[in-house]
């Protein structure tokens, strides 16, 4: 038996009741949700719950990760600081197959305020469930890890 795939997930006050959603879907999909917060509607930080989240990724501790804020936008630009991480915002499922596809990026990052809970679900379902392709792919991913040294 393989383990489950451990996914941590991670938002701002803006979207704590999307994440604990989605939280619960993967967890009836039989992956593990490892749910950093916050759980409290306080004003929190979001370059801060982006970084935590890329951190517990970089550092081996859980394979994937879905962030979210407002639109997904600062989340996703602190999340890519970390190195070695690659993470994109979307907002419908196309991109989200894409940027693991081609991109192999370990965070899916959404926006609470552009997104229903409907298409985020999809959104998350189309990005957990593509591989990357590698190939001609690989080059690129390459290129990218590059830029980090």
């Amino acid at each position: 038996m393989t383990a489950k795939k451990r996914i941590v997930l991670s938002s701002d006050h803006a979207a704590i009741e999307l994440r604990q959603a989605i939280a619960k879907h993967i967890e009836e999909q039989g992956y593990e949700a490892v749910d950093i917060g916050p759980t409290t509607p306080d004003s929190v930080h979001y370059p801060s719950m982006g970084e935590a989240a890329a951190q517990k990724i970089a550092s081996g501790d859980c394979d994937l990760g879905i962030i979210l804020c407002g639109t997904g936008q600062g989340i996703m630009m602190a999340a890519n600081k970390v190195k070695g991480i690659r993470c994109g915002v979307c907002n419908e499922t196309f991109s989200a197959k894409m940027i693991r596809a081609h991109n192999d990026a370990q965070i899916l990052s959404m926006g609470a305020r552009v997104v229903g809970q409907g298409l985020a679900l999809e959104i998350v379902d189309a990005f957990l469930s593509t591989e990357f392709e590698g190939g001609r792919h690989g080059l690129r991913v390459d290129m990218i890890k590059a830029m980090e040294d």
